[in-house]
């Protein structure tokens, strides 16, 4: 071949300093949404697992003060070990767990077993609802729910009511398994990062605010519940429903899940109370007495107990209950609050994330500024 023809070599060209910075970081978004993907799909494909084992850590964290209180206590001279401690805690969250999931268990059984014998006059009950629209609305309303496979459903409902005794096992096993490692807990994270003493007693600090504050939330929401469910039992109970004690629980439960669980409850004992009474005014006195003991129970005695102790922005908290809800469902929904409350912990401490911690907390300030305690 003629040398003539042959074309002159082409000079490499390099990246200038901006364009390889702008390469760098959409090599970095890039990886970052990848490593997203990665972590949704397996969230996702473990959900049971990982509920069971997030739950596990709630529960560790519970019970990890009383643990260090009673490890402490003295039977004259005779000082309570470390593991007998750890023993007598397990033993209770066991029994505590047991108990809750047969009561849970037996009331999903009188749920389900009244919901068939209601399931013939609850398409009416529900469409008389809708009469005042015309008897063309009442009529396909009546059609739309008498549609409804009940059957099906309740199928459904008995089979995850099944799985949560599955459930309860694991979690007892995970926490067994933290309170067998939890002594040598501090050594471990020493070790970790290389003999640091200060580095772990600064992580070491970060895991005990995210545990006392979850522990705190968790303390006060239970309380709370605990009342609202035994008032709402007393209101079912005094109109005579069948379902009364379901409510009561069911009201306990649901109150759990921020903003959103109380609202369900509410709609469900009116939804009931129609269904088997088919008195409006009887239903409509019930929602108002039912809406009452939520409006003041979580919108006026949680706030003021709970304070700022845990600066949570409102709109995140309901990003954080969308999101884990539609990863891990109802379970996720009851989680989302510790989640979030670890979260803007951890964030508040790195300072490359402290922006999000920013806009996770309630008024912009993660950490309390001085005196902000004693105010709350």
């Amino acid at each position: 071949m003629n040398k003539s023809l042959r074309r002159p070599p082409q000079p490499r060209q390099h990246l200038g300093s901006g364009q390889r910075k702008e390469f760098d970081r959409i090599q970095t978004g890039a990886l970052v949404i990848i490593a997203f993907a990665v972590v949704l799909f397996l969230l996702v494909q473990a959900r049971f697992l990982l509920i069971s084992l997030a739950t596990a850590v709630v529960l560790f964290s519970l019970t990890s003060d009383a643990i260090n209180f009673i490890s402490r206590l003295r039977i004259g001279p005779v000082r309570i070990p470390n593991f007998l401690a750890s023993l007598m805690a397990l033993l209770m969250i066991s029994a505590a767990l047991l108990t809750l999931s047969s009561i849970i268990l037996s009331q999903v059984n009188t749920v389900l077993t009244t919901t068939v014998s209601y399931a013939e006059s609850a398409p009416a009950a529900i469409a008389s609802m809708f009469a005042w629209l015309g008897d063309d609305v009442q009529s396909a309303v009546f059609n739309s729910v008498k549609s409804i496979e009940v059957t099906g459903y309740l199928r459904t409902a008995a089979g995850q009511a099944g799985n949560l005794m599955s459930a309860t096992v694991l979690v007892i096993l995970f926490v067994g398994f933290l309170f067998a490692e939890r002594i040598w807990f501090a050594t471990k994270l020493e070790n970790f990062f290389g003999g640091d003493e200060e580095q772990a007693r600064q992580v070491s600090r970060i895991m005990s605010t995210i545990i006392h504050r979850v522990n705190y939330y968790l303390l006060v929401k239970t309380g709370v519940s605990a009342v609202t469910g035994v008032m709402a039992y007393g209101v079912a109970k005094l109109f005579g429903l069948d379902l009364a004690g379901a409510l009561g629980i069911l009201t306990f439960v649901l109150n759990y899940i921020p903003n959103v669980g109380s609202i369900v409850a509410t709609i469900m004992v009116a939804l009931v109370a129609f269904v088997q009474t088919a008195d409006p005014g009887a239903t409509a006195a019930i929602f108002i007495i039912v809406t009452m003991i939520q409006f003041m129970n979580g919108s006026v005695i949680d706030p003021m107990l709970m304070g700022r102790a845990l600066r949570l922005s409102s709109f995140g908290i309901i990003i954080s209950l969308a999101f884990w809800g539609a990863v891990w469902g109802i379970p996720g929904m009851f989680l989302s609050v510790p989640i979030m409350v670890g979260l803007l912990i951890v964030c508040s401490e790195v300072p490359a994330l402290r922006p999000i911690a920013i806009l996770l907390s309630r008024q912009g300030l993660p950490e309390p500024k001085e005196g902000a305690e004693k105010e709350d």
